[in-house]
């Protein structure tokens, strides 16, 4: 989910061969739903934008973890790692 463009996501699906759907939260009332829509950082530069978080979400619909402050690198491996641990719980 990000509040990119529903165009964006498209292309970023086809892109990455991603076989899910993406959010497109324009508007970003889910991100301010959940907490992760605040003010950042960049350069010296304050704005709004999204905290990278993630979320899992266990089959009866329940938050069973949560990553916050997320870093793009070995990010897929942790939450793998998490998953494994969670489905032996």
């Amino acid at each position: 989910m990000s509040p990119d463009s529903p165009k964006s996501h498209t292309k970023f699906k086809q892109k990455y061969q991603l076989p899910y759907t993406l959010i497109a939260d324009e508007d970003h009332a889910i991100a301010e739903a959940y907490g992760v829509w605040g003010e950042k950082m960049n350069y010296g530069r304050k704005y709004m934008g999204v905290l990278r978080t993630t979320y899992i979400v266990d089959p009866e619909g329940r938050i069973a973890r949560v990553f916050e402050k997320v870093k793009p690198e070995n990010h897929g491996e942790e939450v793998i790692e998490a998953l494994n641990v969670l489905s032996k719980a």
